[in-house]
């Protein structure tokens, strides 16, 4: 299917098809119906693609049910199971930045992602994906995240290797027992007495990709620090103690001082198919902190890249140094 096809498809690890140049294979559930074919049903389920596409992909033998077998066209619909596809993201753009590896033991990737390259596959995401290049250069099919980080923002992420031990790291973040620190350069107002800790209740917008403050019991809480002046603006250390989608860029925005080159906040606006390296969003993991629950040793990893407006003079904001 195309870029889109991953609206109500899900991925996983396991199933007929292998992993492909770090990629997975999607799958889509037959649920009872109505329909009489394989094409029927999924010419309904895939309304945003052509048909003569989802009659093609059958025809080549790119569909199959959980036992290997090709689906035809023509194959009679059968509720109750599963088909597996390898998803296509047509025209995918390369991002033409490093993912830098922190940290690698037999429990965990640590890696210190750059600004514009998303974590996990997905819309119009597929190979140009944090967890797809780990997965192909290290040759780790089960490797998989233990949190995420917008694709705009860069920094400190961390992936688990096996299965095995994956909700062990999880449940460090389940239970806040996980560090995170995060730089911003945001503008600098007067009247604003800092350190400061902002708490509100975020709720997500039906409308896009973006979530707001509403009155209730606050579901979301960052303590924001100064760590220099920077003319009209500044850099400052955000300490999230909640981990709600967009936390840090909506907590700024409502405090007046959003983070440099959001394109979502204060205001959503219009996105292009082609991303401006030049200007991105000026927000840094900094740090991730916690005690191993399988090693039991201390851990803290950090990010080697620096924002505009600190660091080396020239250095490309985002980019390691």
């Amino acid at each position: 299917m195309d870029s889109n096809d991953c609206a109500g498809a899900s991925r996983t690890q396991t199933g007929p098809l292998p992993m492909r140049d770090g990629v997975a294979a999607s799958r889509v559930y037959l649920p009872a119906g109505p329909w009489t074919t394989v094409f029927d049903f999924l010419v309904e389920r895939f309304r945003f693609m052509k048909p003569e596409v989802l009659r093609g992909r059958l025809e080549l033998g790119a569909i199959i049910d959980g036992n290997g077998i090709p689906q035809r066209p023509e194959t009679p619909y059968r509720s109750m199971q599963w088909l597996w596809y390898y998803r296509e993201v047509p025209d995918e753009a390369v991002v033409p930045f490093e993912l830098d590896i922190l940290h690698r033991d037999g429990h965990l990737v640590v890696v210190d992602k750059p600004h514009f390259l998303a974590s996990t596959p997905g819309g119009r995401y597929l190979r140009e994906t944090a967890l797809t290049r780990l997965r192909k250069q290290f040759d780790l099919p089960a490797l998989s995240p233990v949190h995420r980080l917008d694709r705009e923002t860069a920094g400190v992420m961390l992936f688990c290797v096996d299965a095995a031990s994956r909700g062990a790291y999880q449940t460090l973040f389940q239970q806040r027992r996980v560090s995170k620190e995060y730089e911003a350069i945001a503008p600098w107002r007067d009247d604003l007495v800092f350190p400061l800790v902002h708490r509100s209740r975020l709720q997500n917008q039906v409308s896009s990709f973006t979530v707001r403050e509403v009155g209730g019991e606050p579901n979301s809480e960052t303590r924001i620090e100064v760590l220099e002046r920077l003319g009209p603006l500044a850099r400052y250390r955000l300490l999230p103690r909640t981990g709600r989608k967009h936390q840090l860029r909506a907590h700024l925005s409502a405090l007046g001082i959003p983070i440099c080159n959001d394109l979502f906040y204060p205001e959503l606006q219009k996105r292009h198919n082609t991303d401006d390296y030049d200007r991105p969003l000026q927000l840094l993991a900094r740090a991730v902190e916690f005690d191993d629950p399988i090693s039991g040793r201390h851990r803290r990893f950090e990010s080697r890249r620096a924002l505009a407006g600190s660091g080396p003079a020239g250095n490309r904001p985002g980019q390691a140094i």
